[in-house]
């Protein structure tokens, strides 16, 4: 509990009262709500919400859906199963400074791989990163690419928990394949989905390095996201209140959404 109140409480703490404040590291000042009616002014901010969200609302379906697709694929009896296994899963070991670093080789209007692709189909070369409606898109598929493996294996970890005794009394009831899958698998994969969605949203509304490395935010603030404005708010205008503002109400919204998943998903897990 001390650990807890040291290590989670007082910085949560601290921030909230920083978002009240005008703090540039050498004075602060009280200004009450100022920093918050600021903040719903701020058409970047508000730019920057609307780019988090798009990034969350197709990043997470796509990583979790193709990593639930991968688990059932490489959870049968395949040869070289475990070799795929690792295979998918080391990006997600990998750094991403490394990988953003790859996808923009990848995306490289010139001379990149999927630039050249696209000219070996006699197809138009995508400005992929410069151009404001093709750059979010951009990095989510990179991201989705990244992180899919994780998702992966925590399918995987829920789907070798269900006891193979359900699906064969299923079989002998004359349940099919898919009957099988949305009758016995989803249900009983409901803790594993839970925690997938709620970690994802965590990390999807904390996305910062990939649009910092690849994009800056731009092109036109396309791909600036909440951490970003927050990072710029901090460190290149040494306003540590309005920084402060950003992340409280970036804590507000994944509780928010953190809540929202336990409801929808709540209920306890029966093998009967």
């Amino acid at each position: 509990m001390v650990l807890l109140t040291i290590f989670l409480l007082l910085p949560l703490i601290s921030v909230i009262f920083l978002s009240f404040t005008s703090y540039d590291l050498s004075t602060m000042r009280w200004v009450g709500l100022a920093n918050y009616v600021h903040a719903l002014h701020d058409e970047q901010f508000l730019k920057s919400i609307h780019n988090t969200a798009y990034y969350a609302l197709t990043n997470i379906p796509g990583q979790v859906l193709l990593g639930l697709g991968l688990a059932l694929i490489l959870n049968e009896r395949l040869k070289a199963r475990g070799f795929f296994r690792m295979m998918y899963y080391f990006p997600v070991v990998t750094s991403m400074v490394v990988v953003a670093m790859v996808w923009l080789w990848i995306y490289e209007p010139g001379w990149g791989l999927l630039n050249v692709l696209l000219k070996a189909l006699h197809l138009g070369r995508q400005n992929w990163l410069a151009d404001p409606k093709m750059a979010m898109p951009a990095v989510v598929i990179m991201s989705v690419w990244k992180g899919l493996g994780n998702a992966m294996i925590l399918f995987l970890a829920g789907l070798q928990g269900i006891p193979e005794e359900v699906y064969e009394a299923a079989k002998m009831d004359g349940a099919n394949r898919w009957h099988r899958f949305t009758d016995i698998t989803l249900p009983l994969l409901r803790p594993t989905t839970l925690f997938i969605f709620a970690m994802y949203c965590i990390w999807a509304f904390q996305v910062f390095d990939q649009v910092y490395i690849m994009t800056k935010g731009g092109p036109v603030w396309s791909t600036t996201t909440m951490v970003h404005q927050m990072y710029r708010a901090a460190f290149l205008y040494v306003d540590m209140g309005y920084a402060a503002t950003f992340a409280t109400i970036l804590f507000i919204l994944v509780l928010v959404i953190t809540l929202l998943n336990l409801m929808v998903f709540r209920g306890e897990v029966e093998y009967s």
